[in-house]
């Protein structure tokens, strides 16, 4: 058990509530199906965590569990309670995948910050809220979550963020921008390099081990859960939130595209097509070039850039005995 957490928990405990990991956890993901529910449009995302278990065979390997509702009490005091490795993030997923691709809302907005301790944890409070114009202002986190030589700084949303394509573009920025605003050397944290993370970034879990350190990770409930327009009162304008912009805005306007993409235009504008375009390799292979995917490889090889030509020589490498391999065969159907 470090100092920095020793002094964490003292200061931390004397003035706010202290928290178990299961209320922690059924407080950020309150809309996990139950078990017995499948929604298979996706319109129950799940919380997805994992945590390290312990073969017949004497090996440690990492299994990935959906946070249902009706099993969540069972299932954190058999997988998570004093297990010495469980990591979950902020994020609800559709299907059985914590990959950042498969993150459906964001439930909470977590920040990693190492090397804080009794003085560290001072000036933060001396920070958090207030008029988000003045320099280094921080907003009030929901949970303060005590790890080891570190805090976790949690965020818990009012409403779950939804996350479109541009929106986790959007809220990486944010969150860079937070840490930038956080992380302070000698003055909210003890080391000088700072860490930027991902939003899909995983956690150990409240309620478990640091098996680092060897002491159990702990929350304590500071503020209230908060609004993304008051998170992005303190970020810099270019690095706010909006949810007006779910998709990345085109760069070509339609009458240009019209002009440049006269075949795109058509078939998604006129025709509304909405799935890409699949190249109809049996029309080209029937039709007036038979080796349209050899010829393909060619011009990419002429257009290759130094960096890149050496893996394209031996893809072509292969095509040219796949060529070879099917001109064979068939002469010999034609015999």
């Amino acid at each position: 058990m470090t100092q920095n957490y020793t002094e964490g928990y003292e200061y931390l405990s004397s003035q706010f509530p202290e928290v178990s990991g299961y209320d922690f956890y059924r407080e950020m993901f309150p809309n996990n199906e139950r078990s017995d529910e499948r929604h298979m449009d996706y319109s129950h995302p799940n919380a997805i965590y994992l945590y390290r278990e312990q073969t017949s065979d004497g090996f440690k390997r990492m299994r990935r569990r959906i946070m249902f509702s009706d099993q969540w009490e069972n299932d954190y005091m058999e997988f998570i309670e004093q297990n010495p490795l469980t990591l979950c993030s902020g994020l609800s997923y559709r299907g059985k995948s914590n990959k950042l691709e498969h993150a459906q809302r964001m439930n909470a907005l977590i920040f990693d910050l190492d090397g804080v301790g009794l003085k560290e944890l001072r000036n933060l409070f001396l920070r958090f809220g207030g008029d988000p114009t003045r320099l280094r202002r921080l907003p009030m986190p929901t949970y303060l979550v005590l790890s080891g030589t570190g805090l976790h700084v949690c965020y818990f949303f009012r409403e779950p963020i939804d996350l479109y394509p541009n929106i986790k573009i959007q809220l990486k920025s944010l969150k860079y921008d937070l840490t930038f605003r956080m992380w302070e050397y000698k003055a909210t944290s003890q080391n000088k390099e700072i860490q930027y993370q991902s939003i899909n970034q995983s956690f150990r879990m409240v309620g478990s081990i640091n098996e680092k350190h060897g002491n159990q990770i702990v929350a304590f409930r500071i503020g209230d859960p908060v609004t993304l327009e008051y998170l992005n009162a303190y970020a810099r304008p270019e690095n706010r939130v909006d949810v007006n912009k779910p998709f990345r805005p085109s760069k070509i306007t339609r009458e240009a595209a019209r002009e440049a993409y006269p075949e795109w235009y058509e078939r998604v504008i006129v025709k509304g097509e909405k799935y890409p375009k699949k190249w109809d390799i049996a029309g080209k292979v029937h039709g007036d070039d038979p080796y349209a995917l050899y010829h393909w490889w060619l011009r990419q090889i002429w257009q290759s850039t130094p960096t890149n030509v050496m893996f394209r020589r031996r893809s072509f490498g292969r095509i040219c005995r796949l060529r070879l391999r099917i001109s064979r065969w068939c002469s010999m159907r034609m015999r």
